[in-house]
């Protein structure tokens, strides 16, 4: 992540948005819960305070910014400083890794995928949650990143560039859930479905292939 200096400032400003969304959030979760798999070891890349990977469960994090790792902690999270392009991590390590709205802070999208694929055991899963640009929020987003301290440097994906790189990086099965319709978060309305092309945020679940 080549600007991680937000996260540090404003990390409670951060942590506080899914308070104030709280069912945006919830939503969120229930998108992910949709397409979780059953798993015995799993890790979230770009953890920030760890309000997705307590909730489901996951007990290991990789974050660059140490305050936003530090709230984590206070979350049950066991937090190891790093980047998605870099996991410190051996290979074949966990049978879930879970990245979201991560995707569209890293440096390196195709590379932050390898390495997801290489520390996922054969048979695992990641679980890619981000904001859709090509949704009425996502576009929304991207015409207002400039105003944003946190979007600003950020490169916003659709689903089908994201679906894109994960079958590059070797994954297959991908499934897809969508949820959050309309372009104003105090009016969004919500509601599971599967696939992509409507809602705002996307949950993607891929596989790496057995051997």
């Amino acid at each position: 992540m080549a600007n991680i200096e937000p996260f540090e400032s404003f990390k409670e400003s951060y942590d506080n948005w899914f308070d104030e969304h709280y069912l945006l959030y919830k939503e969120e979760l229930e998108a992910l819960k949709k397409l979780m798999p059953t798993f015995e070891k799993g890790v979230e890349i770009g953890v920030g305070t760890g309000r997705f990977a307590a909730p489901l469960g996951i007990k290991t994090g990789v974050e660059p910014s140490s305050k936003m790792g530090q709230i984590a902690k206070k979350r049950g999270v066991n937090v190891v400083k790093g980047t998605a392009e870099s996991i410190p991590f051996d290979k074949e390590s966990f049978d879930l890794v879970l990245i979201v709205t991560t995707i569209c802070f890293v440096d390196d999208a195709p590379k932050a995928l390898k390495e997801i694929y290489r520390i996922l055991k054969p048979g695992g899963y990641v679980l890619v949650g981000f904001v859709d640009k090509e949704a009425p929020l996502g576009r929304r987003y991207l015409e207002k990143k400039d105003e944003s301290k946190f979007y600003k440097t950020a490169t916003f994906f659709s689903a089908k560039d994201v679906l894109e790189l994960l079958e590059k990086s070797g994954f297959s099965e991908c499934k897809a859930v969508q949820t959050l319709y309309g372009e104003d978060l105090d009016s969004m309305k919500t509601g599971l479905k599967y696939g992509y092309g409507e809602g705002a945020f996307v949950a993607i679940r891929c596989k790496k292939p057995k051997l």
